[in-house]
């Protein structure tokens, strides 16, 4: 190495080494170096010299000049992603239009603003907004494309475990530990219109029947609730389950209800007649979310599974009610025939609580929130984890995508919003956009 250096060089880096040593207070490697470098030594260190502290000036600005190439790698990395993630161009527009889009490891956006962790997450159907609902008894109302926090709803005095807009978007419905379900009106300057009163414990979830009409609930009572949205009030109670219901969702026509319970299964129940249609039963845990695969994702999990589709099967799957997912405490995803209550698949992957499900719009592809820190992208169509992502620390509490505005007249029926987010343990909401 010496020999690359010109003895001018080679007589600076000694004294700045010389300089450093004397500096730091190593007299002995300082007075070494001076008997073995003849050149330097009758050296003597001045801290008015402009040479004086050279080397660690240099050492810092090598520090600074790999940090910003380790950035501009990163930089790099995540735009070639994003362009080998870019779809082709749309006909007849210039924008780039991804169908197959999916998150990279960096978030566009990160919402701060909530005192305490994320519980629950949910898209306006038709506009650029996000409803959070958190643990510090407040629910947020976020733009999600500038980041901005447009209002914050105080009414519950404990913790706020879900929120849902209806279709509409004309209603957003919160629950909370406090025992208490409450409606607000949107286009009344989000007007706390209504409180439904009848749980006997917290509420874990909360979710629109079809027509909007009616709502269900799930809690730690031990029951499901359905609420006339006119009237405020309880219209049944059904109890499908022993133990704390974690969710309740209904089917896409609204006459099955799907829970999840902490007795470790799910359970499928006819609305009207509050009968049991399908159990399952595999996980070794508590069950924290269960959710009907939509028609969209039903061709690659019958491929998934190798089960052909038939007259009858198709039927079936037209109304959404095929399979299920469901994620638990021991880790695992789980995929059942929803008519038989078997077990088809058990995704494997994660390290930490399965908290939440949610599916890519095209049916291709799911997203799972665990308490390993990371949103995870799986291929449903090999069942393969795709894409680990490191979102929120310690724990993701809950996933969605955006809904899919509706459609007027003849326009793309099948369009898709790319935008996903996330909630944390660590009061943050991250938005994942291209």
């Amino acid at each position: 190495m010496a020999g690359q250096l010109s003895s001018r060089q080679q007589l600076d880096l000694h004294k700045s080494m010389l300089d450093y040593l004397y500096n730091a207070g190593y007299m002995k490697t300082f007075n070494e170096l001076r008997s073995e470098a003849p050149e330097v030594a009758d050296f003597t260190p001045d801290s008015s010299s402009p040479a004086s502290g050279l080397l660690v000036k240099k050492w810092t600005s090598i520090i600074r000049m790999q940090r910003k190439v380790m950035d501009l790698e990163a930089r790099l990395a995540q735009a070639h992603e994003e362009l080998q993630n870019a779809g082709p161009a749309a006909e007849g527009s210039s924008k780039r239009v991804n169908r197959e889009w999916i998150p990279s490891s960096t978030p566009k956006l990160t919402l701060t603003g909530h005192r305490d962790k994320i519980n629950a997450i949910s898209f306006h159907p038709q506009y650029s907004v996000l409803a959070s609902a958190s643990v510090d008894a407040t629910v947020k109302i976020w733009d999600w494309e500038t980041g901005d926090c447009e209002r914050t709803l105080k009414s519950h005095t404990k913790a706020v475990t879900d929120c849902q807009f209806d279709s509409s978007g004309k209603i957003l419905a919160t629950c909370s530990d406090d025992l208490f379900i409450k409606l607000w009106n949107i286009p009344d300057d989000y007007k706390n219109f209504a409180t439904l009163r009848g749980h006997e414990h917290s509420i874990s979830s909360v979710y629109f029947l079809p027509g909007d009409n009616q709502l269900i609930s799930a809690s730690r009572d031990n029951t499901v609730r359905v609420w006339d949205v006119q009237t405020s009030h309880c219209v049944k109670v059904l109890k499908p389950h022993s133990e704390w219901i974690r969710s309740a969702l209904p089917s896409a026509d609204g006459r099955l209800i799907l829970t999840c319970s902490d007795d470790h299964t799910a359970r499928i129940t006819d609305l009207e007649s509050a009968t049991m249609k399908t159990e399952m039963r595999g996980h070794d845990n508590r069950i924290e979310c269960a959710v009907f695969v939509p028609q969209a994702s039903i061709p690659a999990i019958r491929e998934l599974v190798a089960l052909p589709v038939n007259v009858q099967s198709s039927k079936v799957d037209a109304l959404g009610i095929s399979f299920v997912l469901t994620g638990s405490r021991d880790k695992t995803i789980k995929l059942w025939d929803a008519l038989r209550g078997q077990c088809l698949w058990t995704f494997v992957g994660h390290d930490g609580w399965v908290q939440e499900l949610t599916f890519h719009p095209c049916g291709k592809f799911l997203l799972s929130a665990a308490d390993d820190h990371t949103m995870r992208v799986w291929d449903l169509q090999t069942g393969r984890c795709l894409k680990k992502i490191e979102a929120h620390s310690p724990f993701v509490q809950c996933v969605s995508w955006a809904s899919t505005p509706p459609t007027e007249g003849d326009g793309d029926s099948d369009r898709i919003v790319n935008v996903v987010a996330t909630g944390g343990t660590d009061k943050l909401i991250k938005i994942w956009r291209p």
